[in-house]
């Protein structure tokens, strides 16, 4: 006999229904400890499983292409969760006949609600590898019951690793032949999905909702889905994503070609599954334009490791004495620093110039000669772990004393030493991330720089999609920043980034800096006006606390400028030059840069805060654009 320990059935999680919402009608709770033997031989004498289904929909069209079918014990037992109900089972040892008793369950419920499309049908490894349940089992069944084998999706589920590649390949061949079509379910989360879609090329893969979940502002999940595309199609196999609950992951993952999609947000598990989808949905997946996609920051926390710049230098004891050590920088003259390494533990550096300056001197040879060479060596180096990352190590360097950027750092694993480090490589590698860096994402304001607003350009070209660009400049910047420096400076060019963040729509409109006081939303809100004239409003009102009061009151101050002559320059203001672009009305990114700085040009010439739209239809091909 086995018993089960549970909580009330009342407490026990059941992914068809969202935690927060109590049942209308509670079960009776039933004691903490059951007979578990008896509840599981109860529910397979009894047939007392109920079949729910969850819709699976084409991004493209908002179809329902299939439904998967998903098991319910009886709602008054400890087994109502399929969790608990497959734990007791192969507590049991009844695994097999439990997911044989699932299956049908699942399989003649469709076909008696008549169920439109495909059935996505759970079966785990394991039970596909018996091989006296292959020989037309399963055919025979569903043929009975009036179901086509290629309506029925085998989809494999992995609850333990899978070893023997062989015979699930020879498993799969089988079923294929018969008919039916094979998915792998939660890629990404299983002991060995990528390994199973290598070996099996199935039909469908589908996408584990961990990586769909909140894709939306995750940069990392987005590239892992794309990453996963990207291979699904050169393999021909097409791609499901789980776990969908907000119409924003939705519209990401449409942009990205995933082909079809699942979730709650599309319809729920239900004994009586809905035929269409919710109006909101199919609303939302017809209209026009493009998901904005999560940007990187410009320096992440999490970036490169100092790994990367580790060198492989030969140690030596404290036990040497200083002549030996003369000895080695004699024989190596581009060795500048030797490591002393203590039973792997790092106790200092010895610098090449420090050992020749001191042996230079009068005596000093013959008095420390024969000393250990720890009475030269630098007690106090840098010394840093090989994951710390590229960012900190240089803050950490840059407040330490000048030395060690020459001198270089110890790496070390676990406190033990693995080699060493030089400044210089760590300044080039700095100086390369924060170019790259530069072009994807401005370090000031952490907005997106050039290369994602011309890709985020690209795709709504791409899509037909109707939107307005909107190129934003700062009027007087340039004499502010000489007047009042550039510290006040970068106070107001990180004002307008969170001005112009304000008021755009984190889901249609994207919002970029070009560089320096140069901004650019693309807008696919349709009440663009609006939110440019509250822009716009918001900055004057705020740029008045960077001035005096008196300032403020003549609209501007008095300096001289650089040939020495006094000067009035006028408040900051800000001007919006904005142009409308419609389908196959541009081509390229260039051609709406174009466009869109001569609107802003436009703009400029306007007193004060301005904002300008260029209503003249653009020649798209013109060849100055092209």
């Amino acid at each position: 006999m086995h018993t089960f320990a549970l909580p009330s059935a009342m407490s026990i999680p059941d992914p068809a229904f969202p935690a927060n919402v109590a049942y209308l009608k509670p079960p009776a709770p039933f004691p903490v400890t059951v007979d578990a033997d008896d509840v599981l031989h109860d529910i397979l004498a009894g047939r007392k499983l109920t079949a729910l289904f969850q819709p699976i929909i084409q991004m493209a069209s908002g179809d329902i292409i299939g439904y998967e079918g998903l098991i319910r014990g009886p709602s008054d037992s400890p087994l109502h969760a399929p969790m608990n109900l497959f734990k007791v089972a192969r507590a049991c040892g009844l695994t097999l006949e439990v997911e044989h008793l699932c299956r049908q369950v699942v399989l003649e419920r469709f076909a008696e609600l008549n169920l439109p499309g495909k059935l996505f049908l759970n079966v785990s490894p394991e039970c596909l590898l018996l091989r006296n349940a292959r020989h037309g089992e399963t055919l025979e069944y569903i043929a009975q019951i009036g179901i086509n084998p290629e309506r029925v999706i085998i989809e494999l589920t992995e609850n333990q690793p899978t070893y023997d590649y062989e015979l699930m390949r020879e498993a799969v061949l089988h079923y294929r032949n018969m008919g039916f079509q094979i998915a792998i379910d939660d890629l990404g989360e299983g002991f060995s999905s990528l390994r199973l879609w290598s070996e099996l090329r199935p039909e469908y893969v589908k996408i584990d909702m961990h990586f769909i979940q909140g894709i939306n502002n995750d940069p990392v999940k987005l590239q892992f889905v794309r990453s996963i595309q990207e291979i699904a199609e050169k393999s021909g196999t097409l791609v499901i994503a789980e776990g969908i609950e907000a119409q924003t992951e939705l519209l990401v993952l449409r942009d990205l070609g995933v082909a079809f999609g699942q979730g709650y947000h599309l319809g729920r598990p239900n004994a009586m599954p809905a035929r269409a989808l919710p109006a909101e949905v199919v609303q939302a997946l017809g209209r026009h334009g493009v998901a904005v996609y999560p940007q990187r920051s410009s320096l992440e926390k999490n970036g490169a490791s100092i790994r990367k710049l580790l060198h492989r230098v030969s140690s030596i004891s404290p036990a040497k004495n200083n002549n030996e050590v003369y000895e080695i920088f004699m024989k190596e003259p581009k060795l500048m620093i030797i490591p002393v390494v203590d039973n792997g533990v790092p106790l200092g550096l010895i610098s090449r110039f420090d050992m020749i300056d001191h042996f230079a001197r009068p005596y000093q040879r013959e008095l420390y000669g024969k000393k250990s060479c720890s009475v030269f060596m630098d007690a106090k180096p840098l010394i840093a772990d090989h994951e710390t990352s590229l960012q900190e190590l240089s803050y950490t360097m840059a407040q330490s004393d000048a030395h060690h950027l020459y001198n270089g750092f110890i790496i070390t694993e676990h406190g033990r030493y693995m080699g060493m480090g030089t400044g210089h490589d760590l300044m080039r590698e700095i100086t390369q991330m924060q170019i790259n860096a530069a072009r994807y994402a401005n370090p000031l304001t952490q907005l997106p720089g050039n290369v994602p607003i011309n890709e985020h350009i690209d795709r709504l070209l791409h899509s037909g999609s109707r939107f307005w660009v909107c190129y934003c400049d700062l009027d007087h910047f340039k004499p502010f920043n000489d007047v009042y420096g550039y510290r006040k400076g970068d106070d107001v060019i990180q004002l307008t980034g969170e001005i112009l963040s304000g008021h755009c729509d984190p889901n249609r409109d994207f919002i970029g800096h070009i560089g320096g006081d140069d901004f650019m939303i693309l807008f696919q809100s349709e009440d663009w006006e609006t939110r440019c004239q509250a822009i716009l409003d918001d900055f004057a009102a705020a740029i008045l606390a960077f001035y005096s009061v008196d300032d403020c009151e003549r609209g501007g101050y008095i300096s001289e400028d650089r040939q020495g002559k006094k000067v009035f320059y006028s408040l900051i203001s800000l001007s919006l030059g904005v142009i409308k672009v419609s389908a196959h009305q541009y081509y390229t990114h260039h051609q709406i840069a174009t466009q869109a700085a001569e609107a802003k040009r436009q703009a400029k010439k306007i007193h004060g805060n301005s904002l300008f739209l260029d209503r003249r239809q653009a020649v798209a091909n013109c060849a100055d654009c092209a």
